[in-house]
């Protein structure tokens, strides 16, 4: 009989699963939606903000451009590399350091707003982040986060994942945090004027949908990993059915070599209690 993973085997599965590919390589596909996101927060120079799930720094980044006093967390250290490399080639002052959106190693009440974008999300036990977010954040210290929706593109390709490769037992799908009646559930307790609203954001890529999904296989952790856990009759059936989505989402002049899928998330703010 197969065992259930216990919390710590399946937090390091996520750590390992961020780390492989290089999600720099996606997070540049996307960073035009970033700056958007990290620009429409309105955040004064001089706040002092925490990006949880930094990644390579893409709302970091310009969040620091603006003046803010900007620290980044992530779980995977390649990452963090890329992101000081990105903000040391700006002259930014931006700190980052590894922790787990868990269990955030700041004090309380030690910045003026939290941002995640694409990232928090995957945490496996989103009651502890919620918390942690609350924690963190002073008394009406805003949190703004990006999450995809179920109903997204990425939502279907993340399902299209886990029907190939079944998620561990008992763990929220990351797209929950796109569900506005689950965030308003779940920021119930710590926050107020919790306010959600769908935002556009483009993959627009070069080649056709096979080469999207090839982009995705090499770089996404998550699809990477997907891809790896198969054997070569299971990768293939996967492969098939990420082409058949890409291809039925392609909206560009000529799909055969230019992807341009219409994609979005859920874009949540609150106010810390």
């Amino acid at each position: 009989m197969a065992t259930t993973p216990g919390i710590d085997q399946i937090k390091q599965g996520m750590r390992n699963t961020w780390m492989a590919g290089d999600f720099g390589v996606i997070a540049k596909t996307i960073s035009v939606g970033a700056e958007e996101f990290a620009h429409s927060l309105g955040l004064p120079a001089g706040a002092k903000v925490l990006d949880v799930a930094t990644g390579t720094g893409n709302v970091a980044i310009p969040l620091a451009r603006t003046g803010c006093v900007v620290t980044g967390v992530d779980i995977a250290p390649n990452l963090l590399v890329q992101a000081r490399e990105r903000a040391a080639a700006e002259g930014l002052a931006v700190t980052f350091d590894e922790g787990d959106a868990e269990a955030l190693p700041y004090a309380d009440g030690s910045f003026d707003a939290v941002v995640t974008m694409f990232g928090a999300m995957f945490a496996p036990r989103p009651e502890l982040v919620a918390k942690e977010f609350a924690r963190v954040l002073r008394p009406g210290g805003l949190l703004a986060m990006a999450n995809w929706n179920p109903e997204s593109f990425t939502g279907k390709m993340l399902r299209a994942g886990s029907k190939h490769v079944p998620p561990p037992s008992g763990i929220a799908p990351p797209v929950q945090w796109g569900d506005e009646a689950i965030v308003q559930q779940r920021l119930a307790d710590g926050f107020t004027d919790i306010h959600t609203e769908l935002a556009p954001i483009d993959f627009d890529l070069p080649g056709g949908p096979a080469a999207a999904v090839q982009l995705f296989r090499t770089y996404y952790g998550p699809t990477h990993v997907a891809f790896g856990r198969l054997d070569e009759a299971g990768q293939a059936a996967l492969a098939a059915d990420l082409v058949a989505l890409w291809s039925e989402h392609n909206v560009a002049d000529n799909p055969t070599s230019h992807t341009l899928v219409r994609n979005e998330y859920r874009k949540v703010t609150a106010r810390r209690a």
